[in-house]
């Protein structure tokens, strides 16, 4: 299968958890009408992106939250990245994006690996490792239409996760992510096209809504990119949704046409997943 036709959600987030795992519900619900192949929910859907806030939405894997978003891909068969919540393991909680399958069943999980501590002077001091542990996988999961990298937010500053994910088999990369009004205007569109770029794959950022009254404010702009690092669709800042079908078989156009990827020195440099 070339196509494959992906729904993303931009979602608003709410203080009550249970409140944003029901909108997540109803607005699959809405664009399962489309039949996308996946759909896409953004980092800390059902949670004020805060730190301090955490701890305190946490669930374990297998808790409520977990089986509500396993229902949701059975129910409306389709591929379910779960944006990302705060998953309790032990002592440590990690940021977390699960993967349903069409019949409800995990098939993969990434724990966001670089975490998001900056402090830009008299302007924001966000510190994830106040209350957040790193994972330490590269994650790539097996559907029937291509191997899909999946990574959070602020690993996809990081280059070498990237091209981790294309040397695993990815022939895109899925990032639910919530930019700052920030970082966003100034990096969002060009992070997403260079990786993009460099490693000729799709790039797919989903990102929740803004708004004003948040204490964290997200860029949104939730958007595709083609591996020739073409904008194919992108959504504003409000609440919405859409869908769009890429065309896999461009993939292996743009590197053939421009096979950078063969082109690599490997015998002056490499790179080593640990």
């Amino acid at each position: 299968m070339s196509k494959l036709k992906i729904g993303l959600i931009q979602m608003k987030v709410e203080n009550n958890k249970k409140d944003n795992l029901t909108k997540a519900a109803q607005l699959i619900k809405k664009i399962a009408i489309e039949k996308p192949d996946i759909v896409i929910l953004p980092e800390m859907f059902s949670c004020p992106y805060i730190s301090s806030n955490f701890p305190l939405y946490a669930e374990e894997e297998g808790d409520y939250s977990f089986n509500f978003l396993s229902d949701l891909a059975k129910t409306n068969k389709i591929y379910l990245v779960a944006g990302s919540i705060a998953e309790k393991d032990s002592d440590k909680i990690y940021n977390t994006s699960y993967i349903f399958d069409r019949k409800g069943q995990m098939i993969g999980k990434h724990r966001k690996v670089h975490l998001f501590d900056i402090d830009i002077k008299n302007k924001q001091r966000f510190k994830e490792s106040d209350t957040l542990s790193a994972g330490n996988e590269v994650t790539v999961f097996d559907t029937e239409f291509c191997k899909i990298g999946l990574c959070i937010c602020y690993d996809f500053r990081f280059p070498e996760l990237a091209r981790l994910m294309v040397n695993n088999g990815a022939k895109a990369i899925i990032v639910p992510a919530s930019f700052n009004m920030i970082t966003g205007p100034a990096h969002w569109h060009t992070m997403f096209r260079s990786r993009a770029i460099d490693n000729q794959v799709f790039t797919i950022g989903c990102s929740p809504a803004r708004d004003y009254n948040s204490s964290y404010v997200s860029y949104g702009h939730s958007l595709i990119v083609s591996p020739f690092g073409e904008v194919l669709t992108e959504l504003k800042d409000d609440e919405s949704l859409t869908t769009y079908s890429i065309d896999l078989n461009y993939v292996d156009q743009v590197r053939e046409e421009l096979p950078l990827l063969n082109h690599r020195r490997n015998d002056l440099y490499e790179l080593i997943e640990k």
